[in-house]
């Protein structure tokens, strides 16, 4: 008898506590065939070691650099493509944030289903990342009961950490 084949994950977030909170669901990994997907910046060169050929790297941009930073964006708008395209995931994971959306959109397009982990450092206001992508969402979690009254149809998953 064949053995079942494991459902493709996609997994991506920006740097920083994003990162950390995404990492927080590293024991599912196994449980998939996944793909990590991260902005490269210095502390996160160090996960290539980890992951090998299970990661890719997205241009780390900040939008407080004006002028760069939509020459970053739409280079990552691209890039997103061509790994969603190498990698087919049926599902997309995101703790946000803005590097996460241009996959979402691209995964929505594809018809992936996307799940999004509004990030526990918000507990009255909502991101924008949040924004744009929990119309799209097939399951946007929230990690605080007080969001709930900010997204009527999240569902509240509790903490991460």
């Amino acid at each position: 008898m064949k053995e079942k084949q494991k459902k493709k994950v996609m997994f991506i977030s920006s740097t920083g506590g994003h990162l950390d909170e995404l990492l927080q669901l590293k024991e599912m990994f196994s449980h998939y065939d996944y793909h990590l997907v991260i902005e490269k910046d210095k502390t996160t060169k160090c996960l290539k070691k980890q992951y090998g050929r299970k990661i890719s790297y997205l241009v780390y941009g900040t939008r407080s650099d004006k002028l760069k930073y939509p020459f970053q964006f739409l280079w990552n708008c691209l890039r997103s493509l061509v790994i969603y395209l190498r990698y087919r995931p049926r599902y997309i994971v995101t703790t946000g944030t803005h590097t996460a959306v241009p996959m979402c959109y691209i995964g929505k397009l594809f018809r992936s289903k996307i799940i999004f982990i509004e990030t526990f450092a918000n507990i009255h206001t909502q991101t924008l990342a949040g924004r744009m992508i929990y119309p799209i969402a097939d399951l946007f979690l929230v990690q605080w009961e007080e969001m709930l009254s900010l997204y009527p149809k999240a569902k509240l998953g509790g903490s991460i950490y």
